[in-house]
């Protein structure tokens, strides 16, 4: 008996199971839009030093495992390891985390992509502004002058 391509097989499995394309499109539409609803912007994170990843997933809405390619994906996301080789995130890293996750789910950003969005976000943070001196008159810096060679007469005096 030949064979019937697999699409074939899958539509009749479908259609006994009573679920047919549409029902299918249904579901994977309402899982999008469950997905979208739940915008980083929602999540607050608690006030702890540490979380385990499964907390991180949870928090984050994301499987563990995207966690863990992540952190091969972006240097920005190193959390560091305990003792017993488990990952412990900082509050910083779980807003990373969050961050990576609006640069992709959200703003559609690729992985390459958004690895360089980070790091030229990054590059602007670690670009000092000058310090600004208050401009002063030569009339102040002379009258400072005089009360710091004022002072220094006192002190030579009490010798």
């Amino acid at each position: 008996m030949p064979r019937m391509p697999s699409r074939v097989r899958n539509a009749g499995r479908a259609a006994r199971n009573g679920m047919g394309t549409t029902s299918r499109a249904r579901i994977s539409a309402r899982r999008a839009a469950t997905a979208k609803s739940a915008t980083t912007s929602d999540v607050v994170i608690p006030e702890k030093l540490y979380f385990r990843i499964g907390e991180v997933a949870q928090l984050c809405r994301l499987p563990a495992y995207v966690l863990r390619f992540w952190e091969t994906e972006f240097p920005q996301l190193k959390p560091v390891k305990s003792s017993t080789g488990q990952r412990m995130y900082r509050h910083k890293d779980v807003e990373n985390v969050l961050h990576i996750k609006k640069l992709l789910y959200e703003e559609g950003f690729t992985i390459a992509g958004a690895r360089q969005q980070l790091r030229t976000e990054n590059k602007g943070e670690k670009a000092q502004n000058p310090l600004l001196f208050p401009e002063r008159p030569f009339s102040d810096l002379k009258h400072i002058r005089q009360g710091l060679r004022e002072i220094l007469t006192i002190l030579s005096a009490r010798r």
